[in-house]
C-alpha cells in the first residue's frame, strides 16, 4: 500500500474511532449501592450530556482525557477525569444537609434551550418520521428535555423561596433555617397559583406550624434517618 494511501486510511481508523467512543456506567449511592435514575452526566471537555435511566445506568460520547461531572439532587457531585473508557460504577455520597444545589450549570442565567439547542431539535416529532417517534436519541432528548423542563420550575421555587426572603420574615437562622425550608419548600404549582403577598403568609403560616412541633419533630426526614 502507497504511504499516502496507508495514511490516510490510518486517519480515517482513528477518526472513526475518536467519535464513536462513549464511556458506560452506572450511578448507586454510596454504602446502599441504590441505583440513582435521572442522575445529570456532563462531559466538560466535549459539552456533551446524559440522564442516568431508571436502573441509573447512562451512556455519554467520551473519550480518555474527558473530564466529568455527575450530579443529582440530594447528593454531592463528583468529577471524573477518564483515565480510560471502561465501564463505571460511580458513587455519590448524600448531603447532610440536603438542600437543592444548582446541578446542571454554574450560570444562574440558566438558558438551556441556547445552551442545549440540538437536545430541542432532537426531541421534536414528525409525523412522517418514524426516527423521531422511536429513535433512542429522540427518546433521550426528549428525557432531557422535560428534565430541564422540571429544573427551569425548581429554580422559580428556589428564587421565590430563598434562605434570604425566609429568613427576613421569620427569625429562624442556622441549621433551623435550613431545617425549615426543606420541610415547608412549596410545589412549583403552588408559586404558580399564588403571588408574593400569598407567599408571605404561606410562610408564616408554616412557622406556626413549625413551631408548635415537639422540637425532635422539627426535623426532614432524610435527616432523621
Amino acid at each position: 500500500m502507497k504511504p499516502f494511501i496507508l495514511a490516510a486510511a490510518l486517519l480515517l481508523m482513528a477518526i472513526q474511532t475518536t467519535f464513536g467512543q462513549s464511556l458506560k456506567g452506572t450511578v448507586v449511592e454510596t454504602g446502599s449501592n441504590n441505583r440513582l435514575p435521572e442522575a445529570f452526566i456532563r462531559n466538560m471537555t466535549n459539552k456533551q450530556i446524559a440522564l442516568t435511566d431508571d436502573k441509573g445506568n447512562f451512556e455519554i460520547p467520551a473519550q480518555t482525557g474527558n473530564t466529568l461531572i455527575i450530579s443529582s439532587p440530594g447528593y454531592v457531585s463528583d468529577t471524573l477525569y477518564l483515565v480510560d473508557l471502561k465501564t463505571r460504577q460511580i458513587q455519590l455520597t448524600t448531603q447532610s444537609i440536603a438542600l437543592r444545589e444548582v446541578n446542571i450549570t454554574a450560570s444562574r442565567n440558566f438558558d438551556p434551550r441556547s445552551e442545549y439547542r440540538q437536545v430541542y431539535q432532537n426531541a421534536k416529532v414528525y409525523a412522517l418520521s418514524p426516527s423521531t417517534w422511536f429513535g433512542k436519541d429522540a427518546k433521550n432528548a426528549r428525557r432531557l428535555k422535560h428534565y430541564f423542563e422540571r429544573e427551569a420550575q425548581e429554580r422559580r421555587v428556589d428564587s421565590a423561596f430563598s434562605r434570604a426572603y425566609v429568613g427576613s420574615i421569620i427569625p429562624l437562622k442556622g441549621q433551623e433555617l435550613d431545617d425549615f425550608l426543606l420541610m415547608y419548600r412549596p410545589s412549583y404549582e403552588f408559586l404558580r397559583n399564588n403571588n408574593g403577598p400569598s407567599m408571605a403568609v404561606y410562610i408564616n403560616d408554616s412557622y406556626r406550624k413549625y413551631m408548635a412541633l415537639p422540637p425532635e419533630k422539627r426535623k426532614p426526614q432524610r435527616l432523621m434517618q
